[in-house]
């Protein structure tokens, strides 16, 4: 089972073997920002950008996903589809003042994003720290 199948809603990975803590909320709508930053002032919320053609995103993804674990099912994480959503993406680097990167995973909490990295070093963020 791919990982896009894990993105919209199965939870499987490893083909079936492991089972991931994420629930995605898929990121499709401009509105969905505000949202995010009204979230983030209770509790603080992931978006991950990720690009479905790019082989780099596609193995941090899968990363991504093996490295949440129970203790973090409740963390929620917005997820962009770049290809389908490029004016949101760009719309999320105006709104927090990040710098477009693919795949990237920004933490957002008060409103302000307070981690955010690309490629390999999404694994250094510590969403259990946060």
């Amino acid at each position: 089972m791919g990982v896009l199948s894990t993105v919209f809603g199965r939870k499987e990975i490893n083909r079936g073997e492991d089972k991931s803590f994420i629930n995605w909320i898929p990121l499709t709508s401009l509105e969905q920002i505000k949202e995010i930053k009204e979230l983030s002032k209770k509790e603080p919320v992931a978006i991950f950008k990720h690009s479905t053609r790019c082989g780099i995103s596609s193995m941090v993804i899968k990363r991504f996903v093996n490295s949440f674990d129970e203790e973090l099912k409740d963390f929620k994480v917005y997820y962009l589809d770049l290809l389908s959503y490029r004016g949101i993406s760009n719309e999320i680097g105006y709104t927090f003042q990040v710098l477009h990167q693919s795949p990237q995973l920004l933490v957002v909490k008060n409103g302000e994003v307070v981690s955010h990295a690309s490629h390999y070093n999404i694994a250094r963020i510590n969403l259990k720290k946060i």
